[in-house]
């Protein structure tokens, strides 16, 4: 009997064991990732959509900043344009929204709001800007997004939450993470030719009664001199992994992932090639004076395995630029010179400033590092500096370069991490 007992007591042990393992919660670690999704459409389905103007949108995931007079236009990436009031900066009015699928960048000529909506480039009129009016499509310019040549069909990209068991980068074929160069881009001398600015990260610039818009391989050129009539002139291309452009002097200063291209763009409809100043595989944004152009370089999920760091680079020959001097950065985006003063978001980390009067010392003239104003690109306005980050658009009185002053802050409605 005690045998017997002593089986059935090991039996009930047995299922007891069986039954408290089978309980158990599998434990799974999650990963939430914001994803951009590929999404087929018919260019004609996009054309047939009527653009109205709408009532000011919250700011959602903002891309690129544009300031053009006393109006701060701030670019939602694939989704449209937010236009405010900066009369005032410290208390900027948000106006309205112009929904334009497809949109990354922007650039304003003579109250001509120029805008790609996929394929093709739009031009509203903003004179009233109440009355904001779409007066020109310029159908099948920026054609790369085709898939092919003949069917319609574009592939484009829709900003998706996802989330997986696995801590990868890339989530598998058919999807990528979000680029920042997508979601996140002319100098201020063109105000004078009512044009507008932009931030280093720009894709879009206006110079001499031209557009100039780059895409990953090419430069593309529109003639503007009426305003409100572009005309694509020429496709140049200039190999892969183009990024930004910056214009200054009748020059065009192009960065990529690999180098930065100088063309002359004396005659402005046929700009010519006069140099690369070849770098490391990373990712590049460009300012220049004068004397030197001020390179950004960072590494990242977007780009490559390149170094974090600030380059100076001689441009008193156009046609031999040479690296004067490197500083190491911690995750450099965008940048703005102002006279002497070099700003230099420093992405997650903050927003840093130099004194750039001697570019063999700048390691030894950081002024401020602004470590909680995360930051991915800059625009030193006439009334003050304009910082775009993941948590939102803020600006600063830079009267005194030293001691940047908080003006005001437009916060986010959905921050994202910066890449």
């Amino acid at each position: 009997m005690k045998n017997l007992n002593s089986v059935f007591a090991s039996i009930l042990i047995l299922i007891s064991a069986i039954s408290f393992s089978s309980c158990q919660d599998e434990v799974t670690t999650t990963y939430t990732y914001r994803a951009m999704m590929p999404v087929y459409l018919q260019m004609s389905d996009v054309r047939a959509r009527t653009i109205t103007i709408e009532p000011a949108h919250e700011l959602e995931n903002p891309g690129k900043i544009y300031l053009y007079g006393n109006y701060l236009l701030i670019n939602e990436p694939q989704e449209g344009i937010h236009i405010l009031d900066n009369t005032n900066p410290a208390s900027p009015v948000n106006l309205n929204f112009i929904p334009i699928k497809g949109n990354v960048d922007l650039a304003v000529n003579n109250n001509m709001l120029y805008a790609d909506n996929y394929v093709d480039l739009l031009v509203f009129d903003i004179s009233n800007i109440r009355s904001i009016k779409l007066v020109e499509r310029v159908k099948d310019v920026f054609n790369h997004l085709y898939t092919t040549s003949n069917t319609g069909v574009i592939l484009t990209f829709k900003d998706t939450v996802l989330t997986s068991e696995s801590d990868h980068g890339f989530m598998g074929r058919g999807f990528f993470l979000n680029d920042s160069r997508a979601s996140f881009a002319s100098n201020f001398s063109g105000a004078a030719q009512s044009y507008g600015q932009g931030g280093s990260m720009a894709r879009f610039t206006l110079m001499s009664g031209h557009l100039y818009a780059v895409d990953d391989y090419s430069l593309r050129v529109f003639d503007v001199k009426d305003p409100a009539k572009p005309r694509h002139l020429r496709n140049i291309e200039l190999g892969w992994g183009i990024e930004t452009i910056f214009p200054f002097q009748e020059n065009l200063f192009i960065g990529s992932n690999s180098g930065m291209h100088i063309y002359d763009a004396k005659t402005p409809s046929n700009p010519q090639k006069m140099s690369v100043f070849e770098h490391v595989r990373a990712c590049d944004p460009v300012v220049v004076n004068e004397k030197f152009a001020f390179v950004t370089l960072r590494n990242g999920r977007n780009c490559f395995n390149g170094v974090n760091e600030l380059q100076v680079v001689d441009i008193a020959n156009l046609r031999q630029p040479k690296l004067v001097k490197a500083y190491p950065m911690l995750n450099p985006h965008g940048l703005a010179l102002a006279g002497d003063f070099l700003y230099v978001a420093e992405g997650q980390h903050g927003l840093k400033s130099f004194n750039v009067a001697n570019v063999m010392g700048i390691d030894q003239n950081q002024l401020e590092f602004l470590k909680s104003m995360k930051s991915v690109d800059i625009i030193p306005g006439p009334k003050s500096l304009i910082v775009i980050g993941p948590d939102g658009v803020c600006q600063f009185d830079y009267s005194t370069p030293s001691k940047l002053k908080k003006l005001s802050c437009i916060n986010v409605k959905n921050p994202v991490n910066v890449q």
